[in-house]
């Protein structure tokens, strides 16, 4: 029998068997060790600030199962317990100085702190922490209240970046409108334009075409004088002469070419203004079923027959009126309608027909009127009995330009602007009178005032 074995067999039955310790459980260079370990020091569990030394767990079991060690302080492991212990009584500083604010023994309390204001480390500690802890509360209640601000702050960006947003669509939507109603606007300017452009080459052609056949009647006319200078007798000739060239037909053809050529371009609303005449309409002449008023200015289509004396005059059978006094020189005049029906807007020579229902009573369906129809949706110019459709922007007033003497007639659609819907060059034999014919009942004319 190994007596030896047998003892070391017997030694571990009453140890017990334990398992070698991990690596992890040895102190490193950074870790407080076990001041009571042997070869290499186990990390230390707690430190005791009555013992002053770090204990492994192991060691640190008789703190915990011997009574009198149950009384020591235990603390986290720390390297630093000997800054624990006064330097002057080499006792455990379990005191504190609120004078000096430092901790000392209690020898210390007694002697040189005497008469200061001491107090337990632990009722420090205590009010220590109580004081840590109000704030604490502070800055967590301050931080709650920033957090909260923040948030205000981050929900504001927010509803300043939806705004914003919005208002970048918004934006983009108006100039989207703006720029298609710019282009609109440019193409009906562009339209109007090239349809004034039409209407005035049309014109300029025509007066070149009569300058033209002037021209080529007054070559006819002179060739004729040449050969009568060559065969005829003086006296013939000098009667001759007088005749084609009497100074009265020459300065009528000279005066009729100046008014054409030197005819202003009217282009605004105020320009035609200038030319404004007041129309009123002659009683004698109302169809009666239509209704005069505001001063023989406005007519009105009435469902039953007005009270009107015997004329000669009177229209008979179509609903028309015409102004009282002719019209000679420029004119200009406008027609607000209220068109439940047609409305037509006419001049005509004072011998137009007056009684039945021929076509040589009615606006427009001979050669002694010019009339544009007004319906609900668009327009049409007759003259006679030549119906032309004229294109141009809907308006509820008319506005006629008569320059007599250049043979110009123009009407023009009124609003903001002025539309030219239809214009007329030709020679007027005789002084003209302005006319309504208002074909429905309830449909009004009225020839406003423009001055």
């Amino acid at each position: 029998k190994n007596t030896m074995l047998a003892d070391l067999v017997e030694e571990l039955k009453k140890t017990g068997l334990q398992a070698a310790p991990a690596d992890h459980c040895y102190a490193g260079p950074e870790d407080v060790a076990c001041d009571f370990c042997t070869g290499r020091k186990l990390k230390a569990l707690k430190s005791c600030l009555v013992c002053l030394a770090s204990y492994c767990e192991k060691h640190l079991q008789p703190h915990f199962q011997s009574p009198p060690f149950k009384k020591h302080k235990l603390v986290e492991p720390s390297e630093k317990l000997q800054e624990n212990i006064c330097s002057r009584h080499d006792e455990v500083m379990k005191m504190f100085c609120r004078t000096d604010q430092q901790c000392i023994c209690y020898l210390c309390s007694v002697d040189e702190h005497k008469d200061h204001d001491t107090v337990t480390a632990a009722a420090e500690r205590t009010e220590r922490q109580r004081e840590l802890g109000l704030r604490r509360q502070t800055i967590q209640q301050g931080l709650q209240d920033r957090e909260k601000d923040v948030k205000l702050l981050q929900q504001e960006e927010e509803a300043i970046n939806g705004s914003a947003d919005k208002a970048v669509k918004d934006s983009e939507k108006i100039f989207t409108e703006l720029i298609r109603l710019l282009k609109k606007r440019s193409s009906d300017v562009k339209k109007q334009i090239r349809s004034q452009q039409q209407t005035e080459v049309s014109r300029v052609r025509e007066l070149q075409e009569r300058l033209e056949q002037e021209i080529t009647e007054l070559k006819r006319k002179d060739h004729e004088l040449k050969q009568l200078s060559d065969t005829a007798a003086v006296s013939h000739v000098r009667g001759r002469l007088q005749d084609i060239l009497s100074e009265k037909k020459i300065l009528q053809i000279m005066s009729q070419v100046d008014v054409l050529l030197l005819q202003p371009e009217l282009k605004t609303r105020a320009d035609f203004l200038k030319y404004s005449q007041e129309i009123k309409l002659d009683p004698n002449t109302v169809n009666k079923h239509l209704l005069l008023s505001e001063g023989n200015r406005k007519v009105t289509d009435m469902s039953r027959e007005q009270f009107y004396s015997h004329h000669p005059d009177r229209f008979t059978v179509w609903p028309q009126v015409l102004s009282r006094e002719s019209l000679t020189g420029r004119c200009y005049w406008e027609v607000e309608m209220e068109v439940i029906g047609g409305v037509s807007v006419a001049v005509t020579y004072k011998n137009i027909s007056r009684a039945g229902n021929s076509d040589e009573c009615r606006f427009g369906v001979n050669d002694k009127s010019w009339s544009l129809q007004c319906n609900g949706d668009s327009y049409d110019f007759f003259y006679n009995s030549i119906n032309t459709p004229v294109s141009g922007p809907r308006s509820s007033r008319v506005g006629v330009y008569l320059d007599h003497s250049a043979g110009v007639l123009s009407f023009y659609s009124v609003s903001d602007t002025m539309t030219l819907l239809h214009r007329v060059q030709t020679t007027f034999t005789q002084p003209l009178y302005a006319g309504v014919m208002v074909g429905y009942s309830g449909s009004t004319a009225e020839f406003r005032k423009l001055k």
